[in-house]
């Protein structure tokens, strides 16, 4: 039997999340995004690991900013989104919409999940049952929408309807308790978001974060995922059965505003 993926989680900078993701048969690792060097580094230190990719899921600047000193650190190959152009650093390879990246012997599907921003990608590792989702797909919550229609992130997020349950979510920040705060009062009733709250806050006391999350949690508790879901229509003041896209709308119009 294979080996398990091994994988590192950390803050970087206020609340972005650092993840190492190492292949144990190879001992290939690749980073999520770099927000900030020092973190990153620190972490490669603490676990002897060698950095020997970094995955770019969109070229924001506090997802890209550390990419040259970890890169002139490591030697690391840097992918990024082909979308991005010359906006992330260093790039050795760009990828788009069906590309597979390889980690070692680890594969991660490409796909290209635009919304929060027009290059925004997301890498889906089948085999190991883990999806990098940057600021596509939150705990509890889905990316502010800056570059397109909020349409265009539903669809988006409607790419994750087909991975199962059991599927481990990273995504690039540490937003759960906002987003548990929203989800709970747009889904007043759910006694598994409930639970998901207190969850949150006993994991914010302790210093913990709620990432990774899984898909069959997300499905459970996540308004953005739950929007063929009455409850969710009723509270942005749509009928039952009301076009679930719609119903998307409508509430990330008010979590804007929340």
């Amino acid at each position: 039997m294979a080996a398990e993926t091994e994988i590192r989680t950390f803050l970087c900078r206020s609340d972005n999340i650092g993840v190492l993701i190492r292949d144990p048969a190879t001992g290939a690792c690749a980073a999520i995004d770099v927000p900030e060097a020092g973190p990153v580094l620190k972490a490669l230190d603490e676990t002897g690991w060698t950095l020997t990719d970094i995955l770019v899921t969109h070229r924001h600047g506090d997802h890209v900013e550390g990419i040259p000193a970890v890169k002139q650190a490591t030697g690391a190959r840097v992918v990024a989104p082909a979308r991005a152009g010359d906006a992330v650093p260093d790039v050795d390879l760009a990828v788009r919409e069906g590309d597979t990246v390889r980690v070692g012997d680890l594969a991660a599907q490409v796909w290209e999940t635009p919304g929060h921003c027009a290059d925004h990608i997301t890498y889906w590792f089948s085999e190991a049952g883990l999806v990098c989702a940057g600021d596509t797909l939150f705990t509890l919550g889905c990316g502010r929408v800056m570059e397109s229609p909020p349409e265009t992130l539903y669809r988006s997020l409607r790419r994750f309807d087909d991975l199962p349950d059991t599927a481990q979510v990273f995504s690039g920040h540490d937003y759960v308790l906002s987003n548990a705060r929203f989800a709970l009062a747009a889904d007043p009733d759910n006694a598994e978001l409930k639970a998901r709250l207190a969850e949150a806050e006993a994991a914010k006391a302790q210093g913990r974060f709620l990432v990774p999350s899984t898909m069959g949690m997300e499905r459970a508790t996540n308004p953005f995922l739950r929007c063929t879901v009455p409850a969710l229509a009723k509270s942005v003041d749509l009928p039952p059965g009301s076009d679930p896209e719609t119903v998307f709308v409508a509430l990330r119009a008010w979590k804007n505003r929340f």
